[in-house]
């Protein structure tokens, strides 16, 4: 039986993701990169209890995009701010934790 480092129950049965998902304080923020092109960043995402692999192929698939995830941050390219926040909440993190940071 496989058991979880953090919380000690078997992997089925772990509430850590589900736990992690309601301390978040997520920002969704647009930058500017070369060319002009438009990226989407998602920070304050905690990497050691959130499996940002699956996250990221998530955002991905849903947005029809393509993105990476560097040191805790997904990048997504192009403007997704309002999408991802809603692929956020259907994944489980509270809307109140999400704050959205458009530039002008």
């Amino acid at each position: 039986m496989d058991v979880c480092n953090v919380c000690g129950l078997p992997k089925d049965l772990c509430v850590c993701q589900a736990l992690a998902t309601e301390e978040q304080k997520i920002t969704i923020s647009t930058e500017k990169r070369r060319f002009g092109k438009l990226a989407t960043m998602v920070t304050g995402l905690d990497d050691k209890t959130i499996n940002l692999k699956d996250l990221v192929k998530r955002l991905k698939s849903k947005l029809a995009c393509g993105g990476t995830m560097k040191n805790g941050i997904i990048e997504l390219q192009g403007s997704h701010i309002g999408r991802v926040r809603d692929e956020l909440i259907k994944a489980g993190f509270k809307p109140e934790s999400i704050v959205v940071k458009e530039i002008k």
